[in-house]
């Protein structure tokens, strides 16, 4: 069985910053991608950031235009864990963070359970 667990939200101020952990454990091998999703209240879910590369190294990383240059993602193959930092939180941020993971022969994705982000004055 298979289990993520998010961990990091909470209720912050504009400007400040969070720092999200995906701790992906049980019989899970080869993954290959790990995301990081979010969906805030009466929208739908959207794609944050996602990180590539498994144990050859050679990572590649891509970001929701809406947070460049603040979210930075990153991943700890040893740990089957990612991380997403986030910066310069805003208002529009707000919404419950998943985590994503693409693994195995066959691309299963698996989603955690989320954690809430809630960015607000």
């Amino acid at each position: 069985q298979v289990q993520l667990v998010e961990s990091g939200g909470g209720s912050v101020q504009p400007g400040t910053s969070l720092r999200l952990s995906c701790a992906v454990s049980g019989s899970i091998f080869d993954i290959k991608i790990m995301r990081w999703y979010r969906q805030a209240p009466g929208k739908q879910r959207e794609l944050v950031a996602g990180i590539t590369g498994g144990g050859g190294g050679g990572r590649m990383t891509n970001y929701a235009d809406s947070v460049k240059g603040r979210f930075t993602i990153s991943r700890d193959n040893a740990k089957n864990a990612v991380y997403l930092q986030l910066n310069s939180l805003k208002p529009e941020d707000t919404a419950v963070y998943y985590c994503n993971v693409i693994a195995g022969a066959l691309n299963y994705g698996y989603w955690g359970q989320g954690t809430q982000v809630t960015v607000s004055s």
